[in-house]
């Protein structure tokens, strides 16, 4: 399958649809090294990448009870349980951040977070081009602060998304896409 054909087709699997074989070692590299291929104005080099297997899946998922139990004290106790089994629903996980450097005279921080997402996104068509299942996923787990904490991303840095990898247990259609011409202006100057 050539490029464009991949990137027109890609889809996203839902956590709970992908299995082992996760990635290993070498192919977390590869996979990585996509990410790392991410546009990244004056070389800052803004990306952290944080492997989640094994029983550390577990142990993200007390992380995920003890951060929405904090966030949401009266949360009902069986939505509250589904926090400690999200990360058990895919074999891997990376979390990826954004490492921001305050106030860079040529690189704001939006454009750090966003090559972090550039990032994500790369390692993302990576595994696809590798023949693995994934999806980015965020939610209020991403942005909190003890989270972060406990995988070592300081406060003022910003965790992007975590990316679930797998094999795909099914093969998912590629949903319509949204129409170009909706999306597409071309300007002409100021009106």
């Amino acid at each position: 399958m050539d490029m464009l054909e991949q990137l027109h087709n890609r889809v996203s699997t839902p956590a709970n649809l992908l299995v082992e074989p996760a990635p290993d070692d070498a192919q977390i590299e590869e996979i990585v090294r996509a990410g790392l291929a991410a546009p990244d104005h004056a070389k800052l080099r803004p990306w952290k990448f944080i492997v989640i297997r094994g029983d550390a899946r577990q142990a993200l998922g007390e992380l995920f009870t003890s951060a929405t139990a904090k966030r949401e004290p009266d949360m009902d106790p069986e939505k509250l349980e589904k926090q400690r089994s999200k990360p058990l629903r895919s074999p891997l996980i990376i979390a990826v951040a954004a490492t921001i450097t305050p106030e860079h005279p040529k690189t704001p921080e939006v454009e750090q977070i966003l090559s972090a997402g550039s990032a994500l996104q790369l390692m993302q068509l990576a595994a696809t081009a590798m023949g693995f299942g994934s999806i980015w996923l965020t939610g209020p787990n991403a942005s909190d602060n003890s989270i972060k904490a406990a995988l070592g991303i300081a406060a003022q840095d910003e965790l992007v998304g975590f990316l679930y990898l797998g094999t795909a247990k099914v093969t998912k259609e590629t949903p319509e896409r949204a129409n170009v011409a909706d999306h597409l202006e071309y300007w002409q100057g100021p009106v």
